[in-house]
């Protein structure tokens, strides 16, 4: 499984890209890579104490220390969000995040895109532009930022709220059929900020 790849675009420097690869290419090469156990999955608990875990979710004063809230009381994110709804999390259309996208293009919002992979995460800050729709698929297609988000991958969209001490912090969060994260979405923001209110007010129309 790629964690992350890197290719050479119309503006590369070639020489110096060549030179980056003879740099880093292994003096073996051999010709097939050595498989490895995948790593051990989380084990989750079939009973939750489903009023501590919300009293300390009402308790976070970072977004970052929610994977830690769930690891604690063996939950899975979805689980998670499950036991919060109505307080924390609201369920909501999978096509919200098309939606998203096309009023947040149509309103020059500024916005975070965070995508990840096991090994790997990048985040995007700032407007989406162009957004491409072609059936099956919700696509940004902007300069410096292109996604291409298959639709029918989507099985769970949730409007989840985390206090911390910069105030309530909104986010759409997309799961896949195996529960797993494909993207979340978050109005601009640095640490010691609010979040935008115009973002608050985007996140409570879908």
């Amino acid at each position: 499984m790629a964690v992350v790849k890197f290719y050479p675009a119309d503006a590369t420097n070639l020489p110096a890209w060549q030179q980056l690869v003879a740099d880093f290419t292994a003096d073996e090469q051999q010709g097939e890579i050595p498989e490895a156990a995948p790593g051990r999955k989380a084990e989750y608990a079939e009973a939750v104490d489903k009023a501590a875990f919300l009293d300390e979710w009402a308790e976070l004063k970072d977004t970052h220390d929610f994977f830690p809230l769930i690891m604690k009381h063996k939950v899975s994110r979805t689980r998670a969000l499950q036991l919060a709804e109505g307080r924390f999390a609201r369920k909501t259309s999978n096509d919200a995040v098309k939606q998203l996208l096309e009023q947040a293009s149509a309103s020059g919002l500024e916005i975070m895109i965070f995508v990840g992979n096991h090994g790997n995460i990048e985040i995007h800050t700032g407007p989406v532009n162009k957004i491409l729709e072609i059936p099956g698929w919700i696509n940004v297609m902007d300069p410096d930022l292109n996604i291409h988000l298959k639709l029918e991958n989507i099985s769970q969209s949730w409007i989840v709220e985390k206090p911390s001490i910069d105030g309530v912090v909104t986010a759409l969060e997309v799961f896949d059929a195996a529960g797993e994260m494909i993207v979340q979405f978050f109005g601009k923001r640095k640490p010691g900020q609010p979040e935008l209110e115009n973002w608050r007010a985007l996140a409570a129309r879908l």
